[in-house]
C-alpha cells in the first residue's frame, strides 16, 4: 500500500482512474493490470457506451475480476466522495482537454479543470487516499489560451493541495507531459481521411515543433510518478520532439498542404518548464522534477542551470524521419 515514506507498492493497492476512458486514461488502466499487483482498478468517467465497450474488452483479456466502472463526473463531488471511498491511490486524468472549445466554452473549462480539480481534492482528503496524481499538459507551462489558464490553476491546486492534509496522511503530485500520440482530436487519422480524399492538408506551420510522446510511455511515466512522489512535485518526463511539417510528411507522404498559421491560443513550440522555475528543477535523467511546492532533502539529480528552459525547439532530443513514420503508422 503506499504511504508518505517514500515507499510504495501496488500490491494490493485500490486505484481509481478519472478519465478511464481516454486515451491516456486506459493506457494508465492498461498499465496498472498488466504491470502491478493492484487489487482494484476502478475507472471513473461520464460517457457509458465507451465504459461498456471497454468493460467487455477488458473482461475478454481475463481482468474482469479487478476492474471496477463508475459512471461519474469531477463536477460532481458527492459522487467522487462516494467513489472514493476505500481507493488508495487516485490518478486524475479526466479534463476538459480541446483548446477550442473550452476558448469558446470558458464556464464549462473552469467547471471541469477548476472547480473539478478543488472537488476531487476535497473528496481525496476526507476519504483518506494515500496519493492523488494529476495529469496536466505543456499549455499549463505560460499558458496562452484558456484551456492552459485552467489548467495552470488547477496544477497550483493539486501542488498545494498537501497544506490541507493537516496531520492526515497523503500526498498530491502533478505530472506534465505534451502532445500524446494517437490521443483523441489528433490530427493522425483526420489528415490520414483528407489525404484519401485528395483533399489539401491545412498546417499551421511546418516550422512549429510538437513534443510527440507515445501512450505507453506516458503510462509508464504516470507509474513512476505515483511511486516515487512524496507530495508537492510537478514531474515532467522528458520526450522527443518533431516539427509540424515532418510529422505530416510523415503522416501523408505527398500530400497537398497549405500553410493556415497558428490558430488563436496555440504556440509555435511547446514549453514544459519555463525560465522562472529554472531555481526549482531537478534533472533526474529521464524526468524532470519541479520542486516549488516541496523541500526535498537529498533527492536524487541535479539542479539544473539558470536561465534553463524546456521547449519543443530547445530540446536534445528528435524523432528521426524512420521513427517518426513507425510511430504513426503504428498509432503508438
Amino acid at each position: 500500500m503506499p504511504d508518505k515514506s517514500g515507499e510504495m507498492s501496488w500490491e494490493g493497492a485500490s486505484v481509481l482512474v478519472t478519465g478511464g476512458t481516454g486515451t491516456l486514461g486506459r493506457g494508465i488502466v492498461t498499465a496498472l493490470l498488466e504491470r502491478t499487483a493492484a487489487r482494484r482498478v476502478i475507472v471513473l468517467s461520464r460517457d457509458e457506451h465507451k465504459q461498456w465497450a471497454m468493460e467487455e474488452e477488458f473482461a475478454g483479456l481475463g481482468h474482469g475480476a479487478r476492474t471496477r466502472f463508475f459512471i461519474g463526473d469531477v463536477r460532481d463531488g458527492k459522487r467522487l466522495r462516494l467513489a472514493f471511498n476505500g481507493v488508495d491511490v487516485v490518478i486524475h486524468a479526466a479534463a476538459m482537454k480541446h483548446v477550442a472549445a473550452a476558448e469558446f466554452n470558458p464556464f464549462e473549462a473552469v467547471q471541469t479543470n477548476i472547480l473539478g480539480s478543488q472537488n476531487l481534492i476535497e473528496a481525496a482528503i476526507e476519504a483518506g487516499v494515500k496519493r492523488v496524481l494529476a495529469v496536466s499538459t505543456d499549455k499549463a507551462s505560460n499558458p496562452v489560451s484558456l484551456y492552459g489558464a485552467t489548467k495552470l490553476v488547477g496544477d497550483r491546486m493539486f501542488l498545494h493541495g498537501n497544506a490541507y492534509l493537516g496531520a492526515r496522511d497523503g500526498a498530491f503530485a502533478v505530472i506534465r507531459f505534451g502532445n500524446l500520440s494517437g490521443s483523441r482530436g489528433s490530427i493522425v487519422p483526420k489528415f490520414r481521411e483528407m489525404a484519401a480524399a485528395g483533399r489539401v492538408l491545412p498546417v499551421t506551420d511546418p516550422e512549429a515543433t510538437r513534443y510527440w510522446v507515445a501512450v505507453r510511455d506516458a503510462a509508464t511515466q504516470v507509474l513512476s510518478a505515483v511511486t516515487d512522489m512524496r507530495g508537492g512535485e510537478l514531474f515532467v518526463p522528458k520526450a522527443p520532439s518533431v516539427k509540424v511539417g515532418d510529422l505530416v510528411a510523415a503522416i501523408a507522404p505527398g500530400a497537398e498542404t497549405r500553410v493556415v498559421g497558428l490558430r488563436p491560443g496555440e504556440k509555435k513550440h511547446e514549453e514544459l518548464i519555463g525560465v522562472h522555475d529554472a531555481p526549482h528543477t531537478i534533472d533526474q535523467g529521464d524526468r524532470y522534477v519541479i520542486t516549488t511546492s516541496v523541500k526535498y532533502d537529498g533527492i536524487v539529480g541535479r539542479l539544473v542551470d539558470s536561465g534553463f528552459v524546456y521547449t519543443s525547439e530547445n530540446n536534445l532530443l528528435w524523432l528521426s524521419a524512420e521513427e517518426l513514420s513507425a510511430m504513426v503508422g503504428s498509432g503508438s
